[in-house]
Formats: C-alpha cells, structure tokens, sequence
C-alpha cells in the first residue's frame, strides 16, 4: 500500500476486509432467514449507533418490499407478538438496550435473527438465527483505515442489502415495484 494517499489505502483495505468477513456468512443461514420473512406477520429492526443506522437502511428497503416495518424505538411503533420477526444488529452484541431488545423479543416469542460480530455475544444466546460477521482483527492498519466498528457496519450494511435482493427475488419484485412504495416526501 505504499505510495497511496489515506483515501485509497482505506477504501482498498475496507473492501478487501469485507470481502473476507462476508465469505464466512453460509446461504444455509441466509436461507433460514428467508423463511422468517415469509412467516412473520411484521418485521422489527434495532441496532445501537452506527449500527443503528444500518438496521434503519435495511427497514427503508423492507418498507419497499411491502414488508410492514418497523424501527424499535422511533415514534411511530408496534408492540412486538409471537408471530413476528426481530432483527438485531450489534458488533459488540453486549450494548444494553440490544441485549434488552434480545431478551424482550425471545421472552415475547417473536422469532430473532441478530448480527453480531461477536459468537458468545449476549445477544447470540437469545436468537434464533445469529449471523455472525467477525470484523475483529489486529492488522496495525486497521486503527487508521477502518477505525473502530467500521469493519463490522460497513459488512453489516452490505449483508442487509443482499438479503434485500434475495427477498426481492422471492416475492418476484423489481426495482420499479420497489419505487411505487419508496417515499413521495423526502
């Protein structure tokens, strides 16, 4: 990477980083996660930070696809049932009010699917399909190129909006379909 300005050497490291942490991830697992969409009656999403911001991209996109979403802890809210369908995002997988989330969601008997990037997480033990994309690493250009929990967002952003395709693709939708349910005022 010498001879490359900061821009270049984070944006090549940050996709080859990726790249890596998503090869891990089986359609054995996305397929499970699939299946949930289809027998859940709502879909919740909530992650913490920047994750939170991610789960907030996926549930614009689930909105798109006809799926009644909601963003646990906006304003405008559901109360969680049996039949329906969490999904929890945290890096850490032990921030308070996820594990809460966690916990709540299995107490209730609405199915969980987390993404962590940690396996003995606190929020793993919970769920019923935990995907786990590990973005941890020592490489000593991490600190600079991909700072703190970049690795495990940017992976997690990019999972989401795959499993949006492949829902796409399951319920026979298109990018224009998508658009007639895509916000009129923004």
């Amino acid at each position: 990477m010498k001879g490359k300005d900061t821009f270049r050497q984070s944006l090549d490291y940050i996709q080859f980083k990726v790249k890596d942490i998503l090869d891990d991830v089986t359609k054995k697992n996305i397929d499970k996660v699939i299946t949930l969409f289809f027998k859940a009656k709502r879909i919740f999403v909530y992650g913490a930070g920047r994750s939170g911001l991610v789960s907030k991209a996926f549930a614009i996109r689930l909105v798109h696809l006809g799926f009644q979403t909601f963003v646990i802890g906006e304003t405008i809210g559901a109360p969680i049932k049996k039949d329906d369908l969490v999904f929890v995002i945290s890096g850490s997988g032990e921030t308070i009010p996820t594990v809460m989330t966690a916990e709540i969601t299995r107490n209730i008997g609405a199915k969980l699917v987390v993404v962590t990037g940690r396996r003995n997480s606190s929020i793993a033990k919970f769920a019923d399909i935990a995907i786990f994309l590990s973005a941890e690493c020592d490489d000593k250009e991490r600190k600079q190129l991909a700072p703190l929990g970049t690795l495990f967002e940017a992976s997690a952003w990019i999972l989401l909006d795959s499993i949006i395709a492949e829902l796409m693709k399951s319920k026979d939708e298109t990018e224009e379909s998508m658009r007639s349910r895509h916000a009129t005022l923004e």
